[in-house]
């Protein structure tokens, strides 16, 4: 499950995907937009700051503004900055591996095998759901 964190982090970046290059948008606007706390959303823009997803600009006209074009931010991106691990098991997570507790040969577990082929289409899905990708999406459904 999707943390509050990284909801709050698609959501911004969708926002200010839909605003692409027409210069920064100031954190009030995104916070009251999309009924985020401003407090926790300075922090998650921060983040993606760092993580070289969002630039940032200081005084009059400030705000935060995409460092990437929308096509270029996939949510296996945002997902992993912000919440970690996107397998549901740490056996079976590429960037986050574990061995699980209660398995005695993880080679032949079916468990294990099941939840790797739920991780593989996972990512296949998430890696095509670009910010453009979503945007595009939801004016489709916006039509019907």
């Amino acid at each position: 499950m999707l943390s509050k964190k990284c909801k709050y982090a698609i959501h911004a970046l969708i926002y200010l995907a839909e605003r692409y290059q027409k210069g920064p948008v100031h954190i009030q606007e995104i916070s009251e937009k999309q009924h985020i706390p401003k407090k926790f959303l300075e922090a998650i823009l921060l983040e993606l700051r760092n993580a070289k997803i969002l630039h940032s600009k200081k005084g009059k006209g400030g705000g935060y503004y995409l460092h990437k074009k929308p096509e270029e931010v996939n949510l296996i991106e945002i997902i992993r900055h912000m919440d970690g691990a996107i397998a549901m098991l740490p056996c079976v997570s590429l960037n986050y591996y574990e061995p699980c507790e209660e398995c005695r040969n993880e080679e032949i577990c079916g468990i294990r095998d099941a939840f790797i082929q739920v991780r593989d289409q996972t990512l296949k899905i998430l890696e095509k759901s670009t910010l453009s990708h979503i945007m595009k999406r939801q004016k489709i459904m916006e039509k019907l």
